[in-house]
């Protein structure tokens, strides 16, 4: 299974769960190499392609590519085993929503909103208003929620990580101040492995090995679980059928971020 950046949050969710499913349905699957190369998400895809990591009956390594930073962490912490190259770029623990304000445009336009509401917060993330008008009461409505997804991330992280280790594999184990270092900030793959967020530093050859070693097993074919192709992948110009497949180790795209959204994204890949 492979996780990258996609347009669609729910389409990669759907397809990285087929994946999932007829490996652990697959008698002859001994464990799931997990490949990430993602900067993270929308929150919602994030949490629950986790859940199907933490969900799997087969043993699951994860394998960091160049980038695998917030939600890319995220869906890696439940795995049973973690491997990042020491130049990967992960980390970047924390939640981040933004919007902007176009009112000081329209206003040199003479555009006027005119907004009918129910509550007096129903328009507290509109673009209509300017930065100085968003009350008190508005920006910790919006700060608590940040605060209350912040912690489901690090809920996610801590016992993903205590889980790696009640089993007897030995991995490394969160440092005593690893939530110093989950104040949004990017690690380096030595970093990681010095603060226990991974465990191994290497690539796909090491996470094979692994692998080979938590299932008890000398040696394996490695086969990759992918969307069959179907009429509309070969030919585009004839139109789409099914939502397009989910591009196996493409280079890091950002996704498209929408105002008013709260993302598991690392914002120092984003500006």
């Amino acid at each position: 299974a492979s996780f990258a950046v996609d347009a669609n949050g729910h389409n990669q969710v759907q397809s990285l769960k087929r994946q999932f499913k007829w490996a652990n349905n697959d008698a002859s699957v001994e464990a799931i190499l997990f490949r990430i190369n993602s900067p993270g998400g929308e929150v919602l895809a994030s949490d629950e392609i986790a859940d199907i990591v933490r969900e799997s009956d087969k043993p699951v390594i994860a394998v960091m590519g160049a980038v695998a930073a917030s939600g890319g962490y995220y869906v890696a912490a439940p795995a049973d085993w973690i491997v990042a190259h020491e130049l990967t770029i992960t980390g970047s623990i924390g939640v981040i929503m933004s919007g902007y304000s176009v009112r000081n445009l329209m206003d040199k336009a003479g555009v006027q909103p005119i907004v009918f509401k129910s509550g007096k917060n129903k328009d507290m993330l509109s673009m209509n208003k300017r930065e100085e008008d968003i009350t008190d009461e508005e920006r910790k409505i919006v700060q608590d929620m940040i605060g209350e997804t912040f912690g489901r991330f690090k809920k996610v992280v801590r016992e993903g990580r205590d889980a790696n280790n009640r089993d007897g594999s030995n991995g490394q184990v969160l440092a005593d101040d690893w939530e110093s270092y989950a104040d949004g900030r990017i690690l380096s793959g030595n970093t990681a492995l010095e603060q226990g967020f991974v465990d191994e530093l290497g690539d796909l050859d090491e996470g094979i090995a692994r692998a080979l070693k938590i299932a008890g097993i000398k040696d394996t074919n490695v086969i990759r679980f992918k969307q069959p192709m179907n009429f509309s992948m070969m030919f585009p110009f004839l139109g789409k059928s099914e939502p397009q497949q989910i591009k196996i180790d493409w280079g890091v795209e950002l996704p498209k971020l929408k105002a008013g959204r709260l993302y598991f994204l690392s914002p120092t890949l984003l500006y």
